[in-house]
Parts: structure tokens; C-alpha cells; sequence
């Protein structure tokens, strides 16, 4: 009977690994997000592991060994719990696979303001106050400049707290 476990691989060899695996019949699911980043000075998008060397394998101990899968290029070793590979529920991988595939994030990262965008903040201590977006703090935060007794002071702000002037 098929069932999921989670596999560890070498640093930047998911796709080897996806490729040799897919060759020997094993079902791999290695999520992926997309985010916006600074490339040279521009911004592009592009596809990132949402779990950096780790992905999700799907296969039938009985039809393919643990060491055949263990020992593809590009694996490392599998998860494991005490000496046999741990196990993964298909739901979560159900949940994983429905949530990547939703554009709410994706246009979470995409909507962020440009450098040098000029803003209000809408809530906390600094409601009202006019802010210059500077550069992301994270996924959910985000870095600001605002005028204080006459000085521009560098701030982090919760994204849910900012709103474009208009």
C-alpha cells in the first residue's frame, strides 16, 4: 500500500532528486511559492521551496525499496522516527497542496508597496502618520520611514497596518 514520507536532500539537489525519483515510479511533491525579490537591483519573481531539502515522496515499500529511495542521487535520508521512516499523514499534504496552489500569498508578496512609495498608517501608535516604505521585514512586516520631531526615523510595521494614499 502507497503511502507519503518525508525525504531529506542535498543542499540544492531537490530536482535531481524529483527527476530520478519520477524515474523509478515514486509520486514526489516538493511545494513551491512564488516570491517577489531584488535581483541587481530589480525585482523579479521566482519560485522558491516552501521547505528548503525537503520533500514529500509517495511510493509502495513492497514495489520500491527504502534504500533504492534512499539511495537516489540527490537524497539524503529519509525522515525518520526510531529507526523506520516516519510516516505523513495525507491530509496535511492535502492542506499543503490545496494552499499552494491559492493566490493569497502570492499576492500578499506582489501588492507590497515599491521603495520610496509614499503611505499612511492606518492603526497602532503611529495612526494618521504619512510613512516612505522602504524594504519588506519578513512576510509580514515591512520597514518605513517616518518624520518624527523633525527626523526620519526607521520603523517596522505590520503590512495589515498600511494603507496607499489616494
Amino acid at each position: 500500500m502507497k503511502d507519503w514520507y518525508l525525504l531529506y536532500c542535498k543542499r540544492s539537489e531537490q530536482e535531481r532528486a524529483v527527476v530520478n525519483l519520477d524515474r523509478q515510479g515514486v509520486e514526489c511533491y516538493y511545494p513551491q511559492v512564488l516570491v517577489e525579490k531584488v535581483v541587481r537591483g530589480k525585482r523579479v519573481t521566482v519560485n522558491e521551496p516552501l521547505f528548503p531539502n525537503y520533500m514529500f515522496v509517495c511510493f509502495d515499500p513492497e514495489e520500491v525499496s527504502y534504500t533504492t529511495v534512499r539511495s537516489t542521487r540527490g537524497v539524503a535520508d529519509f525522515i525518520r522516527q526510531g529507526a523506520y521512516p516516519q510516516k505523513v499523514q495525507p491530509e496535511l499534504l492535502f492542506q499543503l497542496m490545496t494552499n499552494e496552489n491559492c493566490d493569497e500569498h502570492r499576492n500578499l508578496l506582489s501588492n507590497l508597496p515599491k521603495p520610496g512609495e509614499c503611505l499612511e498608517l492606518k492603526q497602532g501608535q503611529f495612526k494618521g502618520l504619512e510613512a516612505i516604505y522602504q524594504e519588506p521585514d519578513g512576510e509580514k512586516r515591512s520597514f518605513m520611514l517616518i518624520n518624527l520631531l523633525g527626523k526620519p526615523v526607521k520603523i517596522s510595521i505590520d503590512n495589515a497596518d498600511i494603507v496607499r494614499r489616494g
